[in-house]
């Protein structure tokens, strides 16, 4: 057998294969649909997955606002910020923000589950977050994705 004929195939920007999809975030729970999405974003749940290479899909959340928390979450989990002043210091809970900004919250988890390089900037601007049900990208086709049937 000859092992040379066996190469590893490197994806580039000319030969990904990028989608559309669409995922419905209601009852969803917070850090497993972004962990999710994180996955698809980077493209690791594809057969060509090269970890410098823009090769995952674009996503599309709807419903952003009817994401779920678990336990005490809502209440007791807070995001920090700062505003740049002496005693600036700011903090909001999740119930908060899922009020003023849901689609911040659901950003700022799957922004976080991203690596922290160029890289991760440009995957993460293929993230589309709408906190209703309709989203202006029915042009481009995109399939329905259950997250239940992905492993």
């Amino acid at each position: 057998m000859d092992t040379l004929s066996y190469r590893t195939v490197m994806a580039n920007k000319a030969t990904v294969t990028k989608e559309w999809v669409v995922i419905d975030a209601t009852d969803q729970v917070l850090g497993r649909l972004s962990s999710q999405v994180a996955k698809m974003l980077r493209g690791k749940h594809k057969p060509n997955y090269t970890p410098h290479v823009d090769c995952g899909d674009n996503v599309i959340i709807i419903n952003a606002e009817k994401v779920r928390l678990t336990g005490r979450k809502l209440t007791d989990k807070e995001y920090v910020r700062h505003t740049g002043f002496p005693g600036g210091q700011r903090f909001a809970t999740p119930k908060d923000m899922l009020s003023r900004k849901p689609i911040w919250v659901i950003e700022h988890a799957v922004k976080g589950m991203l690596p922290k390089n160029r890289l991760a900037n440009a995957v993460f601007r293929n993230l589309y977050v709408y906190a209703g049900n309709e989203h202006p990208h029915e042009a481009q086709k995109p399939k329905q994705i259950d997250l239940s049937t992905i492993k």
